[in-house]
């Protein structure tokens, strides 16, 4: 039992797809796709006539090509849709000018601040892309248009990545993390190293001195939640704040960020992890729409 626990790959997040059973995507004007290929995960969405269809969530492979197809097929999995039904697709994210099929390339700046537009609603006008390694924040209109943005790609300790390898670290699941942050009497100093190498190395430490998984995760989760609101007090915060990619799942990052901006993020019934592919998937449709 030990041994198969020791085995256990505890940064291993779910991978999902998902399709709305009651949408006939044969009888659309226009379906569109987006394929947000990340350095840690890669996202594919499909929408008709600008509604959500189908998606999926799945970890980066070795290769950009191969993700974005993957991502692809299997978003649209026991739908009856092949690339051939779909009038325009954009990729974005980190292997964006690597996605084969895709008719245009855009930033996933771009993307993910048309997507939480989408998800969030048109009063979003912070928001915050917590990435796989890096982080990104973003101002943008009421159309989803960016108007500027600063992002931070030093380091994988503020990102889903250093989150992962602290998981493994401690051997906990990557989704049970941020409850676990919460579950400490009183809010410890945050670790001080910025490097995820020396902050693995400061934790082990930690955790010799007698600190408990908890106590850790929460010293990791405030030392993040710190840096990433670093990044956004230097561009200004405007209402409404949103937040997207993987780590907007993790409650502990979230709610300490909130506590350090005195804000509350904006909540949705959507995944904030297709907020790249969404947006992606929003400018195909616009684009199939001016070709036509």
């Amino acid at each position: 039992m030990a041994e198969a626990e020791q085995k256990k790959e505890f940064w291993r997040w779910k991978e999902y797809n998902w399709h709305n059973p009651d949408l006939d995507w044969r009888v659309g004007k226009i379906v569109s796709g987006g394929v947000d290929v990340g350095s840690v995960s890669s996202q594919a969405v499909v929408m008709v006539d600008g509604e959500l269809y189908a998606f999926a969530s799945m970890r980066t492979g070795s290769d950009s090509p191969s993700s974005a197809e993957n991502a692809f097929n299997w978003a649209v999995e026991d739908t009856g849709m092949t690339l051939g039904d779909i009038h325009y697709i954009v990729g974005t994210g980190y292997g964006r000018v690597n996605v084969p099929f895709a008719h245009k390339a855009i930033t996933e700046i771009a993307c993910h601040a048309r997507g939480a537009n989408f998800i969030y609603g048109p009063g979003v006008r912070t928001v915050l892309d917590m990435g796989g390694q890096d982080c990104k924040a973003i101002h943008c209109d009421e159309k989803g248009k960016v108007t500027s943005f600063l992002m931070n790609d030093k380091c994988a300790a503020g990102t889903g990545r250093g989150m992962e390898v602290f998981a493994d670290l401690l051997g906990v699941s990557i989704e049970d993390v941020g409850e676990l942050s919460l579950q400490v009497d009183e809010e410890p100093e945050p670790v001080s190293s910025t490097c995820v190498v020396f902050a693995k190395t400061e934790a082990t430490g930690l955790l010799r001195a007698g600190w408990s998984r908890e106590r850790v995760l929460a010293a990791y989760c405030s030392a993040m939640a710190h840096r990433v609101v670093t990044l956004l007090e230097r561009i200004g915060v405007e209402p409404e704040f949103a937040i997207t990619g993987g780590i907007a799942k993790n409650v502990g990052v979230v709610r300490r960020i909130e506590k350090e901006l005195g804000i509350t993020a904006a909540q949705t019934s959507y995944d904030s992890q297709i907020a790249g592919a969404l947006g992606a998937a929003l400018f195909g449709r616009a684009l199939a729409q001016k070709g036509k």
